[in-house]
Formats: C-alpha cells, sequence, structure tokens
C-alpha cells in the first residue's frame, strides 16, 4: 500500500506514519509509477483536488465532512480523521483491501460470463440436419455446458454436461471442458478421458454428462451418459416419447467408470434431447413430476423458460430434418 505525501501542513502526520509501519510513502508527482491497483491512502484535499481512480483511503480533519462525502460520491473506500485513526490501521487496511477486491471481482462477471459465452460452439451445418441449443445460467456464469464438432466428414460428437456447484469455480471446470477435445472418436472414450482428468487432477467437483455421435449418413446415434440426470429423450417421428434411462456415476468420483454404449436411429423430423437439471425447475411438483411435464412440453413445442431461474438451464437437441 502507499501513502501519499500530503501537499498541506498536517499537523497529526508523524503520528499516523508512525501507526502505519512498512507503508510505503511516495510523492503526488511519482504516482504515475505507482501499481494503479494498490490501495492509496491520501490526505482528501489532494483526492479532490487530482481525482484518481485508484482505490483509496481519504484522511480529514474533524470539520472537513462535506469533503469527506465529496470524496465518497468520486468512489474513497473509507474516510479517516488524522487525529482519529483506527486503532489497528494496519488490519483496517487489510480488511478494506480485501473487500475491495470481492468487488472488483465482482465487477469483472459480466465480462467473464460475456468470454464464457464466446466459448459456446458456433453453428455448424451437417446434411440433414440441425442442432439447436438453449443456455441459461441462474447467475452471471454456468456450471452447465454444452459442445459439438465434427469428428469426420460424416459424424459429428457432441456432449452436454452439468458441473456440481455453482458460481466461478463450476464455471471454470466448465471453460476447462471448452478447452478439451482430444481425440476421441466415441461418447464412451471422451467421458472416460475427462474422468480419468478430473481424477487426476483431484478436483473436489463432479460432472453428470451426455455424450453422443452422430453419422448423418447412416442417421445411428451412438451415446453414453455418465450420472446425468434427467435422462436423454428421443422424439422419434410420430412415435411416443421414448426416455433413455441409465445407470452410471457421475465424472470425478471414482477411476473406475464403467460406462456403457447405446444407440438408436433417428428417423425423419426425429429428436434426441438432452437437458440439464436445472430445467426440471421449471415445473412445479416433485422430480418425477417435473420430468413428466418437461416431456410433454417438449413433445408438443419448444421449452418456455420462466423468466428467473434458480439453477443454470442447457438444453442440446439433435434434430434430423430430412
Amino acid at each position: 500500500m502507499y501513502f501519499i505525501q500530503p501537499s498541506r501542513t498536517v499537523s497529526h502526520l508523524d503520528f499516523v506514519l508512525k501507526a502505519l509501519p512498512g507503508i510505503t510513502v511516495v510523492l503526488i508527482e511519482d504516482l504515475d509509477q505507482c501499481d494503479p491497483n494498490v490501495v492509496r491512502i491520501s490526505d482528501v484535499h489532494d483526492f479532490l483536488k487530482y481525482q484518481w481512480q485508484s482505490p483509496t483511503v481519504v484522511v480529514a480533519f474533524e470539520h472537513e465532512g462535506s469533503a469527506l462525502a465529496e470524496a465518497w460520491q468520486l468512489g474513497a473506500l473509507a474516510g479517516w480523521i488524522w487525529h482519529k485513526i483506527p486503532k489497528q490501521p494496519l488490519e483496517q487496511l487489510s480488511q478494506i483491501n480485501a473487500q475491495y477486491k470481492r468487488n472488483q471481482d465482482s465487477r469483472d462477471l459480466p465480462t467473464a460470463a460475456i468470454l464464457q459465452k464466446k466459448l459456446l460452439p458456433d453453428a455448424i451445418d451437417i446434411p440433414s440436419y440441425a442442432i439447436n441449443a438453449f443456455f441459461k445460467p441462474s447467475a452471471y456464469l454456468s456450471g452447465d455446458w454444452y459442445d459439438y464438432w465434427k469428428i469426420s466428414d460424416k459424424e459429428v460428437i457432441f456432449y452436454l454436461a452439468d458441473v456440481s456447484g455453482h458460481g466461478v469455480a463450476s464455471s471454470l471446470l466448465t471453460s476447462w471442458m471448452a478447452a478439451f477435445h482430444g481425440s476421441s472418436k466415441r461418447p464412451r472414450e471422451l467421458i472416460k478421458k475427462l474422468n480419468g482428468m478430473l481424477i487426476q487432477e483431484d478436483i473436489e467437483k463432479h460432472i453428470t454428462m451426455i455424450s453422443g455421435v452422430l453419422n448423418f449418413e447412416t442417421h445411428t446415434l451412438r451415446w453414453s451418459s455418465a450420472g446425468h440426470y434427467p435422462p436423454a429423450i428421443l422424439f422419434n417421428g410420430t412415435n411416443q416419447p421414448t426416455v433413455l434411462n441409465t445407470s452410471s456415476f457421475a465424472l470425478g468420483l471414482t477411476e473406475d467408470l464403467d460406462i456403457e454404449e447405446f444407440e438408436c436411429v433417428l428417423s425423419k423430423n426425429s429428436r434426441f434431447i438432452v437437458c440439464s437439471d436445472g430445467v426440471l425447475e421449471a415445473f412445479e411438483g416433485g422430480v418425477n413430476e417435473q420430468f413428466k411435464q418437461l416431456v410433454k412440453q417438449l413433445e408438443y413445442g419448444d421449452f418456455i423458460a420462466p423468466d428467473h431461474v434458480v439453477d443454470d438451464m442447457a438444453i442440446l437437441s439433435i434434430i434430423r430434418e430430412k
């Protein structure tokens, strides 16, 4: 932290400096050489005159309440009185600095959310097919994620994943997954590779996911699930919806992850849909009742999201159009 030498005479200056051992004292003309993100302690008149943007604790005389009020309006972190500084000023400064950093992190969240969304996959052209996605974080950052990319001239691999918990830590794992494609050509291989990396890094998070490979020439879809709920739903033409239940562990829980691979054929107008569990919270009732309502809504139209959500939501749909 920096203590800025006052440009006016301050009778209690030596008293304050003695109470702040180890603080770097700088002149106003040298401020351009200081780290702009480090907290400064400054006389209120100097702060009002130069109005720098760096985090600052201002110090004033007892009768200068209006100057302190103006400094707070300009963004000062706190205001002290020259002859009445806190009894433990270094501890106070440490708390002020920690709060400032937390606030800075919060201000960065909207930008982080924009960057996270930029990691989502761009649309790709697939003959006779469309891939549609719905993505709605409960806050700025999401622990739900999806991705897809071509692995050959006739195949595309995809997944939808749900990281346990919320917030920054969960969203960082989604970014990690976005950067991880590897050389996997089968859903089972992709899941096991991701699981191995989670176990190796000893991250205290688990991930559920459904991954699949679509051959858009044969219309065959091979897919696997790792502890994911709700299960995938197949709307195959005019037939009744098929719930594709499986049983397995989530990623990050055990090295011996037993993953089965399943296969289905998509007829014309078929839809293979996977969702995160946050989607269920758009409906009333228990989990089973919520899932039944979700299936019914998707059978007759698109998912309708509520205005306010308490959990992240993601839906990925593989649609055969021709």
